[in-house]
């Protein structure tokens, strides 16, 4: 076994070797001939080439061009030659253009060193002008024609009444050349007014109406204008005293008294330049909107809902520089602009900022910068776009309405913008001023801060988030003031001659003139019944109401703040209803004394409880108390053809504390019978024929009433005197307010989103029937001479209403409700004849009257309140030494 293995493991290890040996010189040959064949092979080339001269060289080039004789190799050579030429051009292009660039920065830093002088020179040149200009300021301010030097006070003395005379315009030569419609509205409104006089010797105030001129009119030169101001009757070389009114219209680019210069005559029209411009001289008035027409307040939309459709609406055009514009970048940010100079002009800005609005969706928003047809402007101003019937279309529907102020801060006043503001507040659109250097109409006597949003332009791009910021309540308070700004002051030509004259009548300290007072004419009546005690009074018997007054009855002071009115008070009866334009004899927003003033030196007529030291029942009836000096009140009564109940009612007035007289408003066309005898209740009573049978006539300010208390009552109220009494005392502490007896109230019908009158019991109310109630006389006169006439109308269309119109009334004045006193809710009148009140139709017409109302005033002034008055001690355990103020109440 060993031996056969061994013998075939040698046999079989002589093929491996013999394998490994031809492998290993297999492998040599092939380093070989890799290796040293090429070696060879470069080498026998090489010497051959050397050896065979230049005529058998294999490599390198022949000779003579041989090589160039090819076709294809002479166009290569041609190239390489003309590629040569171009690189040696290039080259000397390039050598040439460097010394250019070396040149060119020589001549750049030339450049910079030019720029950096001429900015110093820039420099100085700013500072010199701005030393001028605050030198030409300083001189034109000491120069700057003030009322004191230019106004002859001596022809105005502040009891002349201010009579004003107006020129008529065919007596000096351009007045051919004014617009007719402004012509005639102006010479209306004078009509009708009581300052106008037709004798010039006395008057103190000269009218001159200068414009709006007609738009085919030829504007005469200044030189011309000139010499016909002078020629003026009563111009007395400088024109003191003279008014030149121009009224814009149509135009918004006329000022044509740029370079007229006018003495000391005052300038009044919606345009200025601030070179023009003399600031407590010169009026900055409103545009004529309306001239011979007067608004429907019917079509102006409600106040309320407070956010419209749009929050903001704008459209204009600047033809200057509004097409660049719209093409630009976005406008610089604030903290770009701050390392720079501010820019003159924020249109851009502004252009960039309200797109942007626009764009983000966030509110829906209307501007435009484009017009079909834009009406001139002034340069730099927004001309404004399409009719007034359609930019008004748009303002109804917008919550704010902008008004951008002219880009050139020389124009302080345009009519542009005036028309735009006035647009906007008749609609209820509140206007947000883009611009804070315009100078608005009456600015030195109209809070406009209270109706508008003045905002600086480099805020515009925080104007959306200030807009948005705002509530309801301000934006309805805004849009209030807006809307008795508007309507007292803007809305007709009578009114825009009246606030002139009342602004020029108030900076010389003239009060306006007394308010009227209808005269009464008495009807002739016998008193001789004696007047005995009502039986429905028994339960008073033991009461003391008070002292009944031994002395002749006495009226309420009159007119005792005068010229409080033009010092003291200018600014709360400028911007509160119903504005400057009467005198009244009182009212209830006197100011009232501090309790020690009636015991330390202003005691006059006070008539503190117990002598200052107070006390309960007894001293309280004896004497009036309270924050006001003794007063009386009287009783006005509305009667028709009921003699025997109104005798009753009179009879029941005997013996009533504090009653100065009353005043009986006779309301049938039938006077009363000769035979019936008035009953003697030892104080006047004054019977009053009236022109028609009109509830209206329950409030006119009959001059037989001397007290500022009046208690209207019906002739079949039937109201005990403890009740009356409580109802007076409670009015001297709220005087601005209605007090009385029977509450009503107005509530919402869900389903046709509308006002109800209501009369149930309720425990909240908003009205008090002035069937028995007291009121200031001073809402007599705003009922009858303020108050616009449509609720006057349907009150007698309907003989309806009057008691909801004067709560409507008081409420919009005050922003207060009524005060309700005691608990009567109705009144019984046993045996009277049927009443109005008890028509099936009465609470159909009181409806229709409320909404009436509501559409009249734009919104609904009714406020509602939750709590009656009683006295103080009414169920008040006393003790047995006190007695209770009132017995019942």
């Amino acid at each position: 076994m060993l031996r056969t293995g061994g013998g075939g493991g040698s046999t079989g290890g002589q093929p491996w070797v013999l394998r490994r040996v031809r492998l290993t010189w297999l492998s040599f040959m092939l380093f070989f001939i890799l290796v040293f064949f090429p070696l060879i092979a470069h080498y026998y080339l090489t010497t051959i080439d050397e050896a065979g001269g230049p005529d058998k060289r294999i490599f390198g080039p022949r000779p003579g061009g041989e090589l160039c004789e090819a076709k294809h190799v002479q166009d290569l050579c041609r190239i390489r030659e003309s590629v040569s030429e171009e690189l040696l051009q290039l080259e000397a292009k390039r050598q040439e253009l460097n010394g250019e660039i070396a040149r060119l920065n020589l001549r750049i830093e030339a450049c910079k060193r030019s720029i950096d002088s001429a900015k110093q020179d820039l420099l100085q040149l700013k500072n010199v002008i701005s030393q001028t200009e605050h030198s030409y300021k300083e001189l034109m301010a000491q120069n700057q024609p003030k009322l004191n030097s230019c106004f002859d006070y001596a022809r105005c003395p502040i009891t002349s009444g201010f009579p004003v005379y107006v020129y008529d315009p065919a007596s000096y030569p351009w007045g051919e050349l004014i617009d007719p419609l402004v012509k005639q509205a102006v010479l209306a409104a004078a009509k009708s007014n009581i300052y106008i006089t037709d004798n010039p010797s006395i008057a103190c105030l000269y009218l001159v109406l200068v414009g709006e001129l007609q738009e085919s009119s030829k504007i005469p030169p200044s030189s011309d204008l000139e010499k016909q101001l002078k020629a003026l009757p009563y111009w007395r070389n400088d024109g003191h005293n003279h008014v030149l009114v121009h009224f814009s219209r149509t135009s918004t680019i006329q000022n044509f008294l740029y370079n007229v210069s006018t003495g000391r005559a005052a300038v009044a029209q919606s345009t200025f330049l601030e070179q023009q411009y003399r600031e407590g001289f010169d009026l900055v008035v409103s545009p004529l909107v309306h001239a011979l027409s007067e608004p429907n307040f019917l079509e102006i939309p409600a106040q309320v809902p407070v956010k419209r459709k749009y929050l903001f609406t704008f459209q204009g055009e600047r033809v200057e520089s509004l097409r660049t514009s719209l093409q630009e970048a976005p406008p610089q940010s604030f903290e770009e602009e701050i390392e720079g100079d501010p820019p003159a002009d924020y249109d851009d800005r502004i252009i960039g900022t309200l797109k942007a609005v626009q764009d983000s969706h966030l509110d829906q928003v209307l501007v435009e910068f484009t017009c079909k047809s834009p009406q001139p402007s002034l340069p730099t101003e927004w001309s404004l776009c399409g009719t007034r019937e359609d930019r008004l279309e748009v303002l109804k529907v917008s919550t704010f309405a902008l008004v951008i102020a002219p880009g050139d801060g020389q124009v302080v006043a345009s009519a542009g913008c005036g028309m735009r503001l006035f647009e906007a507040l008749e609609v209820g659109a509140i206007p947000v001023i883009l611009g804070d250097h315009l100078r608005l109409p009456y600015h030195h006597l109209i809070r406009w801060s209270e109706a508008t949003i003045i905002v600086p332009k480099p805020r515009v791009t925080e104007l959306h988030f200030l807009l948005r910021s705002l509530s309801d309540n301000d934006l309805l308070a805004m849009r209030r003031q807006g809307r008795f700004l508007w309507e007292a002051y803007f809305s007709t030509s009578e009114n825009v001659l009246n606030t002139i004259l009342a602004s020029i009548r108030t900076s010389i300290q003239i009060p306006a003139a007394p308010i009227k007072e209808e005269p009464v004419q008495e009807i002739p009546h016998k008193a001789g019944k004696i007047a005995g005690t009502d039986a429905n009074l028994a339960d008073n018997a033991d009461l003391d109401l008070g002292p009944v007054e031994t002395e002749p009855p006495y009226a309420s002071p009159r007119f005792l703040r005068n010229f409080t009115y033009t010092a003291s008070d200018i600014y709360r009866t400028w911007n509160r209803a119903p504005g400057p334009f009467h005198l009244f004899p009182h009212t209830p927003l006197d100011p009232v004394l501090p309790s020690e003033a009636k015991f330390l030196g202003s005691g006059t007529g006070f008539r503190p409880i117990g002598g200052g030291t107070g006390g309960s029942g007894k001293e309280f009836q004896a004497a009036l108390g309270g924050n006001m000096p003794r007063e009386q009140f009287t009783v006005v009564m509305l009667t028709y053809e009921r003699e025997e109940v109104l005798m009753n009612s009179l009879e029941r007035l005997n013996g009533l504390p504090y009653l100065n007289k009353v005043v009986v408003v006779w309301n049938s066309p039938k006077p009363p019978s000769e035979d019936l005898l008035w009953p003697d209740i030892g104080l006047p009573i004054v019977v009053v024929h009236t022109e028609k049978n009109s509830l209206n006539n329950r409030f006119l300010p009959w001059d037989a009433v001397e007290t500022e208390a009046i208690l209207s009552i019906d002739d079949d109220a039937h109201l005990r005197h403890d009740e009356i009494m409580f109802g007076f005392r409670v009015w001297r502490e709220a005087r601005d307010r209605i007090v009385g007896f029977p509450g009503r109230y107005h509530a919402w019908d869900v389903n046709h989103q509308s006002w109800l009158y209501n009369s149930n019991y309720s425990c909240e109310l908003s009205m008090v029937l002035t069937g028995a109630a007291f009121f200031h006389k001073y809402y007599a006169y705003l009922y009858s001479y303020v108050m616009p006439q449509a609720i006057r109308d349907m009150v007698d269309e309907y003989i309806n209403c009057e008691d909801i119109a004067m709560n409507f009334l008081v409420s919009h004045i005050t922003r207060k409700p009524p005060i309700k006193v005691t608990s009567r809710w109705t009144f019984r009148c046993p045996g009277c004849p049927q009443a109005l009140s008890h028509d099936d139709s009465h609470f159909h017409e009181r409806h229709k009257c409320i909404n009436f109302f509501v559409k009249v005033y734009g919104y609904m002034p009714l406020l509602y309140t939750q709590f009656r008055v009683d006295s103080v001690l009414f169920k008040t355990r006393l003790p047995h030494d006190k007695t209770k103020c009132f017995k019942f109440i």
